[in-house]
């Protein structure tokens, strides 16, 4: 699988194909993040052939639907239980991500997983996900963004970095912090 561009959240729901024998087969039903519909149904059946000895030939997919998320406007931060192969074994981890949406902070994560350990999204596994609440955020890299009083100064917006502007002083170094905000 590669990873182009943002992750999608699918529900794919399968089964196994009637037969005579079987005429109403148990159906399944998994939450996979994958960047398209086609993706989604192979890991569907990758993860099937592991679980159920099932396989693509001998199922059948009854429906696929994306999943969005009801608030998209609201930063969250979300914890990410994964396992995943590296050339020295099997490994599991947890990991936090803030942002507005689960496949946001999913796409994060395959991102970083890709920089910081070399590890292919194929070798990706995800367990589980869920919102952390603000107490219960362990990672540092995540606490200095949770406070209440964090904020994010833009220091490459000064208006003297513009060309033809007049510059805020006549000094190189001045001893207060230059504004950031222009409306």
């Amino acid at each position: 699988m590669t990873v182009a561009g943002p992750m999608k959240q699918y529900q794919v729901v399968g089964r196994k194909a009637p037969t005579a024998d079987f005429p109403n087969p148990e159906a399944y039903r998994m939450i996979i993040f994958a960047p398209n519909q086609t993706i989604a149904k192979s890991k569907f059946w990758y993860s099937m052939h592991q679980f159920r000895k099932m396989k693509k030939t001998t199922g059948e997919i009854l429906d696929v639907n994306e999943i969005v998320e009801k608030t998209p406007a609201q930063v969250k931060t979300f914890g990410i239980w994964l396992r995943y192969d590296s050339r020295s074994g099997t490994h599991n981890m947890y990991r936090e991500f803030r942002d507005v949406r689960l496949t946001g902070a999913v796409t994060q994560l395959y991102d970083e997983m890709a920089g910081r350990h070399r590890t292919r999204p194929r070798s990706i596994q995800i367990i589980r996900t869920g919102i952390v609440a603000t107490a219960d955020v362990k990672r540092a890299n995540t606490l200095q963004f949770v406070g209440k009083n964090t904020k994010f100064p833009l220091p490459h917006r000064v208006a003297s970095a513009k060309r033809g502007t007049k510059a805020l002083s006549s000094r190189t170094f001045v001893t207060n912090r230059p504004t950031t905000m222009f409306r």
